[in-house]
């Protein structure tokens, strides 16, 4: 129950901060790719602000050693640029682009009822329902330590 209630105080403070900062605002994140438009810097000073944040969270987590509401620490397995990767942040930034939303914000915009927030959601909904389906089949044909890897990684 304190992982849920943990795991519900970090997705309020973290939508908080994309209200606060304007994250929200599909134009302000266009208005940041448009660099031969109007360019908004205003996410860069997000950016900036996030990593300083996760660094220090980082460096606390790894010097604290063991998590205080898990069993373990879940550091991720693999560390290699692969044709995944490369291809889910391809998708990622094309779609951030177009659109000029993210999964999170997505999310935090549901609340507007917005026909085009609404399908973004659905339609990301059904690519991650397509790439689930896609790894279980991929690990289903993988040599075993392959799948205990991937396994591992998907938790």
């Amino acid at each position: 129950m304190l992982t849920v209630i943990a795991s519900f105080a970090c997705g309020l403070i973290f939508g908080l901060g994309l209200l606060i900062s304007g994250m929200t605002d599909p134009m302000k994140v266009l208005g940041f790719l448009d660099i031969l438009g109007p360019w908004d810097p205003t996410l860069a000073f997000v950016m900036i602000g996030a990593l300083a944040v996760s660094a220090a969270g980082f460096a606390f987590a790894k010097r604290r050693g063991a998590p205080i509401l898990a069993s373990r620490n879940l550091w991720p397995a693999l560390t290699n640029i692969d044709a995944p990767l490369v291809a889910g942040s391809i998708l990622f930034g094309v779609g951030w682009g177009l659109v000029g939303l993210c999964p999170g914000p997505a999310i935090v915009n549901l609340g507007t009822l917005s026909a085009r927030v609404v399908l973004f959601v659905v339609a990301m909904a059904l690519g991650m329902m397509l790439q689930e389906a896609w790894q279980k089949r991929a690990r289903q044909a993988a040599p075993p330590d392959r799948a205990a890897i991937a396994e591992a990684v998907d938790g």
